[in-house]
């Protein structure tokens, strides 16, 4: 069974290959003495497996793409191109995927790439318990229907799957390493390069050299690529203003110091920040459960100012907590609750509370600021924040089990079905206290039967959720990634670095 001719396929693939290298500069053209060969990305943290079934999204998912192929390639503008799998295509129900894949690729442990390690892996996701396991939760069982070709059944159509397999879960690893202790710690993939293990140290840097034979050249930009571990934002920057890295990602305030210092900004709008109104309906906080006090608490910010103030500017206010990138985003709600303090302390009395209402949320570090700013906002209309202890490394278990009634933090904004079942399904994780209502329900269940309309009927939901004041969003940030002169950078959309293959020398 196939989808399309393999040539036409491999032609899409080499043309994505193209674009991408028109971006980024040509790492293949001239003679290869002139061009440097090596490239060192600043990293925030080490990976903790390299079992691809432990693979995360974000910042974390690129140093996998260096030694793991995904079955789909996200562009940089975020189209889906051709990788491991050639083509593929729905059923009429979008209930079925059949994917048609490379038959001449290989791992680096000489294992065959084909539809039954396709298989293996995707089931092997499905049950290792990694942090991005929800990206298959759709997934019933996948089947090989011949030797580069699988069927995935899912038990209701999943908009994001397509999304899912260009990120964590379309990772491929050898089905020979599958399972084992050694893959955790030595990648076994088909990716563009291999673990130079001698020269890795934990927590310290991780080098990688470029594989012999790898099937797209076109990807593999460097002959020696570099992770090195800076957790501290100032050593990063040093890192970057004295050559020891190429690329790092910064903030606006350490950016200054590199832009002094000449380095280049990639800058890409990929979080929201502001507050999560987690119990509305009222059943640790009953204030939160009248729609007007919601209200109220968003028309008590003046977003620009805190913007400016805060972020020195790097970012956009916003009301609505669905990316421009999603197709969910929609210009009327970009300042739905302009900064109206009268009209919040009216809103207050009309739900009863003008005598003033109480907010209780944990610290975030790394957020000390801008908690700050808004606890004095919020007092301005009657509204008092108290701030408890910080969010720990239990934070998920303590948000999961309903601990707080209301947090700050910063969120990805991504496809409209993953942001859907990240902040507004009863699934999501932040919405704890499961709240619906049908009319919601409605909504969200057109966008995951909606197929490639999916991002247009999110707007409903959208919307539904800014009216009602789920959130309380201030901005969408800027993610700050600085590098030098001797690499170009495309900025990846809805990450906060770019994918590994978004680097070139620079001419």
């Amino acid at each position: 069974m196939k989808l399309g001719p393999k040539t036409a396929a491999a032609a899409l693939a080499l043309s994505a290959s193209l674009a991408l290298t028109g971006c980024g500069g040509a790492a293949n053209s001239g003679p290869a003495a002139a061009a440097p060969t090596a490239l060192t990305l600043g990293t925030i943290q080490d990976v903790r497996s390299w079992d691809p079934a432990q693979a995360h999204v974000g910042h974390v998912l690129q140093p996998y793409q260096a030694v793991y192929d995904t079955l789909i390639l996200r562009e940089p503008d975020g189209k889906l191109s051709p990788m491991l799998a050639t083509a593929w295509k729905y059923n009429a129900g979008n209930t079925k995927l059949t994917l048609d894949l490379r038959s001449d690729v290989t791992f680096s442990d000489g294992a065959k790439f084909d539809a039954e390690a396709a298989k293996a892996n995707m089931d092997h996701f499905k049950t290792a318990n990694g942090p991005q396991m929800a990206q298959l939760a759709s997934v019933k069982d996948v089947t090989v229907v011949d030797a580069d070709t699988i069927d995935v059944n899912l038990t209701a159509p999943d908009p994001a799957l397509e999304y899912s397999l260009s990120q964590a879960a379309g990772l491929m690893g050898s089905p020979k390493a599958l399972g084992t202790e050694g893959i955790k710690t030595e990648p076994v993939g088909s990716g563009p390069y291999v673990m130079d293990k001698a020269a890795s140290v934990k927590d310290s840097q991780t080098v990688f050299t470029a594989r012999k034979d790898y099937w797209n050249k076109d990807l593999q930009k460097y002959q020696k690529l570099t992770f090195k571990v800076l957790t501290d934002l100032t050593a990063r920057t040093n890192a970057l203003v004295s050559g020891q890295v190429d690329a790092t990602l910064l903030d606006p305030k350490n950016g200054k110091q590199a832009e002094g210092a000449k380095m280049k900004l990639a800058a890409n709008e990929v979080d929201w920040q502001g507050l999560l109104l987690l119990d509305r309906e009222g059943a640790k906080n009953p204030a939160l459960a009248n729609v007007k006090v919601r209200q109220a608490i968003n028309y008590a910010f003046d977003r620009k100012t805190i913007l400016d103030q805060v972020m020195l500017g790097q970012g956009t206010p916003t009301s609505q907590p669905f990316g421009k990138a999603s197709g969910a985003w929609m210009e009327e709600l970009e300042n739905y609750y302009a900064y109206d303090p009268a009209k919040a302390k009216q809103l207050l009395k009309e739900a009863g509370f003008e005598k003033g209402v109480i907010l209780e949320i944990p610290s975030v570090p790394g957020f000390e600021t801008q908690i700050s700013v808004i606890t004095q906002q919020l007092a301005d209309v009657g509204i008092t924040l108290k701030v408890g202890a910080a969010l720990t490394n239990t934070y998920t278990a303590d948000i999961a089990a309903q601990k707080f009634t209301t947090i700050f933090f910063s969120l990805f904004q991504g496809q409209p079905t993953v942001a859907m079942d990240q902040i507004v399904s009863t699934k999501a994780l932040y919405n704890p206290f499961k709240n619906k209502t049908p009319e919601l329900e409605a909504k969200i269940a057109a966008v995951r039967n909606g197929g490639a309309d999916a991002g247009k009927l999110a707007q409903e939901v959208n919307k539904y959720v800014v009216v009602q004041a789920w959130f309380a969003p201030l901005f969408r940030v800027n993610q700050m990634y600085y590098h030098n002169s001797k690499v170009n950078v495309t900025p990846q959309i809805q990450q906060a670095v770019p994918s590994i293959y978004n680097y070139s020398p620079a001419k």
